[in-house]
């Protein structure tokens, strides 16, 4: 397929161009700057283009909660339905749960045939995290990570597994150095780790999940593990849906984390079985006993928060849903609009609304 983009305004990265046509060959985007369209292209228009966004932490989508369905079936209806929303690559996340619960996943993700190909890998959020600051992770399931575990699931995984969420204050400096040595993306979260512990890990990991959520809070004598974040300054997550992270907040940790903030969803959907049930309770979803479990956001929601609730540059906004993101896990296709790499960007209107989104060779 040979697609032509005419937009008006084009974020690129740090580059924002105006008057530009874009020209997408076979899923590969040939030309950002091209003088006319070639005969034979199909021509969309829009007020922006941008790169597709990259959601870290994703728990399910189009009522599909992949935890309490391991199945192929599960993977293809966060496909189906994330690249509705503009995300055209995500890792599929599993909260603290059983050793059979996690290889099942691994197993599915291992043997899925992708539809839409914006499923990227599995995110572990857990087990291997401090039950004092578990949130809304079931408790019988939380452990300390042994060696022998860890070097289980790397090589259950296969590659599969892409990141995973651990205590760092719990952990050996040998399980960090094997997950390391596997190409996992290690990130701090579910910690009661101090300032002292946070820094020192942040000299060897380079990633911090939801920030403020299931860690001390920032106190002016124990600046604990929120404090080491904003000294070390890793690549840190966090949920902008005033819910989970008041606005003034995100404000404040964009501020002094600049471009190490990005944005994830952590999104899940309503689910009646299994060990994760969430209610949907207006715009958040809670947990039976009433616990705040996952958000109900979007990425493109949460850029939008940004934009109007943190004051945040639209061009800025768009880069902690793609650019940052694919930064932290190192994939050249995502986060810039450069010729020669596979076709991924998003089209919308002036308010943001989407009209089409283009991964590799497909218009959704």
């Amino acid at each position: 397929m040979k697609i032509a983009i005419k937009a008006k305004t084009v974020y690129n990265n740090q580059l924002v161009n105006e008057n530009q046509i874009l020209l997408i060959e076979d899923g590969i985007l040939t030309d950002i700057n091209a003088k006319e369209i070639p005969s034979g292209f199909k021509t969309l228009e829009a007020d922006i283009v941008c790169p597709g966004f990259l959601d870290l932490q994703v728990y399910g989508a189009g009522n599909s909660l992949f935890s309490s369905d391991l199945s192929h079936q599960s993977l293809e209806i966060m496909e189906v339905e994330l690249i509705k929303q503009g995300c055209t690559g995500f890792y599929a996340t599993l909260a603290t749960n059983t050793d059979e619960v996690f290889y099942k996943a691994i197993e599915v993700a291992k043997t899925y045939q992708p539809k839409v190909h914006n499923f990227l890998g599995l995110h572990l959020e857990g087990p291997f995290i401090n039950p004092k600051k578990r949130g809304a992770h079931i408790a019988d399931y939380v452990k300390v990570a042994t060696i022998g575990h860890v070097k289980r699931i790397i090589e259950v995984a296969d590659g599969v597994v892409k990141m995973i969420t651990i205590a760092p204050e719990l952990q050996s400096a040998e399980v960090l150095e094997i997950l390391q040595k596997a190409g996992i993306i290690i990130s701090a979260g579910h910690s009661m780790a101090t300032f002292e512990e946070g820094n020192s890990f942040f000299d060897q990991v380079s990633a911090a999940t939801h920030l403020f959520n299931a860690m001390p809070a920032l106190h002016h004598r124990e600046p604990g593990l929120v404090g080491a974040i904003f000294s070390k300054k890793p690549y840190t997550s966090i949920v902008a849906d005033g819910i989970h992270v008041d606005f003034e907040m995100v404000k404040m940790a964009k501020k002094l984390l600049g471009e190490r903030l990005f944005l994830i969803t952590d999104a899940v959907t309503e689910c009646k079985a299994g060990p994760y049930q969430h209610i949907l309770k207006n715009d958040k979803y809670v947990m039976p006993d009433g616990t705040l479990s996952g958000s109900s956001l979007t990425l493109l929601k949460a850029v939008k928060n940004c934009i109007n609730k943190v004051d945040i540059d639209i061009s800025e906004a768009l880069r902690m849903a793609s650019a940052y993101p694919a930064q932290l896990i190192g994939n050249e296709n995502y986060g810039n609009l450069t010729v020669g790499s596979e076709a991924n960007c998003l089209l919308m209107d002036e308010g943001l609304n989407l009209s089409h989104v283009i991964l590799k060779n497909n218009i959704y």
